[in-house]
């Protein structure tokens, strides 16, 4: 229902009927736009949707180039600096999900229930345990970031690897190193039955994954982006 929202932004009349959405991986990886893009482009035939599925950071990029007109995106202070930039004409609020730790069922460094994400950073960083970053400067990889930070450590080393992927790309790449890794719970669920990877660390609020539209200032389909 909440992405429904998010895609009534792409629709009105406007001499251009393709509307660009610049996404997130994680929302593309999930299998969300399969199930309600086809449900909305039946509800309004004269449009056509086009998602450029990319990290947060990247989207928001495209977005001030001219290349999107709305964006989907989940790293909030790049989206307030966005917006303070004046890059965008309205920023909303649509859904959420969360994120969550996940590793192999041996956990190695011993974090499974545990209440604090900060704290299996830490544990993490303190065994040495193979963990895989996004790396590509996305909503995930900054939420990534600023657990980190909390945890005081900056992460370096052979057991760190930055893969430069997508969620769905990153949470295979763990399952196969039997690595730990951060991952939005919706693209986890979607890939799980093909992963030897568990949720270990749920449920702290600084986990919560806000995911918010924002109408591009300038866009070449203002009015769709806006509807």
């Amino acid at each position: 229902m909440a992405l429904a929202l998010a895609l009534a932004l792409v629709s009105c009349s406007t001499g251009r009927r393709e509307v660009v959405l610049a996404s997130t991986t994680s929302t593309e990886d999930s299998g969300l736009f399969e199930v309600l893009l086809p449900g909305f482009q039946r509800a309004r035939p004269g449009y056509r949707v086009r998602v450029i599925a990319v990290g947060s950071g990247e989207a928001l990029r495209l977005a001030e180039r001219g290349d999107a007109d709305a964006v989907l995106a989940h790293s909030p202070r790049a989206e307030e600096r966005f917006m303070a930039a004046g890059h965008g004409e309205s920023r909303r609020p649509v859904m959420f999900n969360d994120f969550v730790i996940v590793g192999p069922e041996a956990d190695v460094a011993v974090i499974r229930g545990l209440s604090g994400a900060a704290t299996a950073f830490a544990r993490i960083a303190g065994s040495a345990a193979p963990f895989i970053s996004r790396g590509d400067d996305s909503g995930t990889h900054a939420r990534e970031r600023l657990l980190w930070d909390a945890a005081r450590i900056e992460p370096a080393g052979s057991w760190y690897l930055e893969a430069g992927q997508g969620m769905g790309a990153v949470l295979m790449m763990a399952s196969e190193k039997q690595a730990y890794t951060l991952t939005d719970r919706g693209t986890y669920l979607s890939l799980r039955d093909r992963l030897e990877l568990s949720v270990l660390v749920e449920g702290d609020p600084a986990l919560r994954n806000q995911y918010s539209v924002i109408v591009v200032r300038g866009a070449a389909n203002p009015d769709g982006a806006r509807a």
